[in-house]
């Protein structure tokens, strides 16, 4: 008798080099999971998924306002491929612009994110807290921010969400943080899988984006505290993170 093995995989759609899988694809790993990654930027091609396999859609300096920007040829199509997911057995997991693309896709929007009086354009960036909306929520990934916990903010925009979707948790800032599309299908604002030498590059190619939230001492302010809070953070990080692969691997949606 023959038995054919099927691997387990994380799909993993990356839209700049710097702006990788991180501790998802460590965890992934570890926890038996195949790690392919489709860098769009480059080789502008979709990932071909199977029923079981989780989809990890990673963040970048481009935005939903730029789709059909010919700079981003493959936002379009991204979007696209996106939906016919959300329509299949397959965990899809957005972080940052991911979670933005998650939330059009089901019919949301973004806008630029502003707060103060008048409202200006402050995008949010640094380490700060998220909490869950609701304490009542019997949502797995909400009871994971009952009490609030610091993640890693890097992002000016903020989401709109489409109807029927449940909002689960917020930071001072920004409403929309943690989200859940459908059963498997998640969207991150916010990081969880940033590492120490990952946050260093964000730091040296995006001086500007930071500046223009934190001043012109947020990069030296944020390569400070870069080391010691990446390790405050990591083992709630790493806790959240296999959370969702735990929700990604439940039985089928239909």
């Amino acid at each position: 008798m023959v038995i054919f093995i099927v691997m387990k995989r994380m799909v993993v759609i990356k839209h700049v080099e710097i702006e990788g899988p991180g501790l998802f694809s460590k965890i992934a790993e570890e926890r038996g999971f195949e790690v392919e990654v489709a860098n769009l930027n480059f080789e502008n091609n979709l990932p071909n998924l199977n029923i079981g396999d989780i989809l990890l859609v990673l963040g970048g300096p481009m935005g939903v306002k730029d789709i059909g920007n010919k700079k981003y040829p493959w936002l379009e199509k991204e979007v696209e491929f996106i939906k016919s997911i959300l329509k299949k057995d397959i965990g899809v997991i957005g972080v940052c612009l991911g979670a933005q693309l998650l939330a059009y896709a089901a019919g949301g929007d973004v806008e630029i994110l502003k707060i103060g009086s008048p409202l200006r354009a402050s995008p949010e960036i640094g380490w700060d807290e998220i909490s869950s909306i609701d304490y009542k929520s019997k949502d797995e990934m909400s009871l994971m921010v009952k009490k609030p916990m610091k993640v890693l903010h890097w992002h000016g925009d903020r989401i709109l969400l489409p109807k029927n979707v449940e909002l689960l948790a917020s930071s001072k800032k920004c409403k929309e943080q943690l989200f859940k599309i459908r059963e498997k299908a998640y969207g991150l604002q916010f990081h969880v899988e940033s590492e120490v030498n990952m946050i260093y590059d964000w730091i040296e190619n995006y001086e500007d984006f930071i500046i223009s939230a934190l001043g012109e001492n947020g990069p030296r302010l944020l390569k400070e505290n870069n080391a010691r809070m990446e390790r405050e953070t990591r083992r709630f990080r790493v806790l959240f993170i296999n959370k969702l692969m735990d929700i990604m691997n439940k039985n089928p949606l239909y």
